[in-house]
């Protein structure tokens, strides 16, 4: 799943040693940004795989001798195909490195083939809401509403579609959305955010930060 993501970024990192050294002016500033891009996501993934080998640890060490355990798990993942197709990891490859409409291209290639996929379907309306596309964004974050998905991935929906209105000036529409997203999943921290954004009309909103822990 991940080595469509190193592949882009190796690339991306390709372009910035081969082209810096002589860059000048606006072109300068864009190999920064993709180098300051490129060091985020570097560091995120280190943190998540330090917290991600401390519970295999943990998990090593209380079920090792009691396999069964993880077999519930193993189902959840058969369960979402989808997830093991090359278009979703290229998907998440471009999502990531903020590609968004090279995501949408490949995201829409996974739901013309599974159409209740409520998480590729949240992915490809995080990638239209970046790029401002809101009827789009909208479109799917409703769908999903209708298919099967975890609590915290309705409460997620409700909070992008929170931003929507939120985008629209409508911040009554848009608290009442971010109200519901929490009572979805009282653990998200992001409709709180955006809550108080909107109250104070001022502020970045948040949609796409808990994406990691979705599955």
């Amino acid at each position: 799943m991940f080595q469509h993501v190193f592949a882009e970024m190796n690339d991306m990192l390709d372009e910035i040693i081969k082209s810096y050294p002589s860059a000048e002016g606006l072109n300068k500033q864009e190999l920064l940004q993709k180098w300051n891009l490129l060091k985020r996501m570097s560091d995120g993934m280190l943190d998540e795989w330090l917290m991600f080998e401390e519970k295999m640890s943990q998990v090593r060490e209380r079920e090792m001798d009691k396999p069964a355990s993880l077999e519930p798990e193993q189902e959840a993942v058969t369960a979402l195909p989808e997830l093991h197709l090359e278009c979703f990891s290229r998907g998440q490859g471009y999502f990531k490195l903020q590609m968004y409409p090279q995501a949408i291209m490949q995201f829409s290639r996974v739901v013309t083939d599974h159409p209740e996929s409520a998480l590729t379907r949240f992915y490809l309306a995080l990638a239209y809401l970046n790029l401002e596309q809101m009827a789009e964004a909208g479109t799917h974050l409703q769908q999903i509403m209708y298919l099967q998905g975890s609590p915290r991935l309705k409460g997620l929906v409700c909070n992008a579609l929170g931003c929507i209105q939120a985008k629209l000036a409508n911040p009554e529409a848009a608290c009442s959305l971010f109200a519901q997203a929490l009572q979805y999943d009282p653990t998200l921290t992001e409709p709180l955010y955006n809550m108080e954004a909107c109250r104070l009309n001022r502020g970045k909103l948040q949609y796409a930060n808990q994406l990691t822990t979705l599955h």
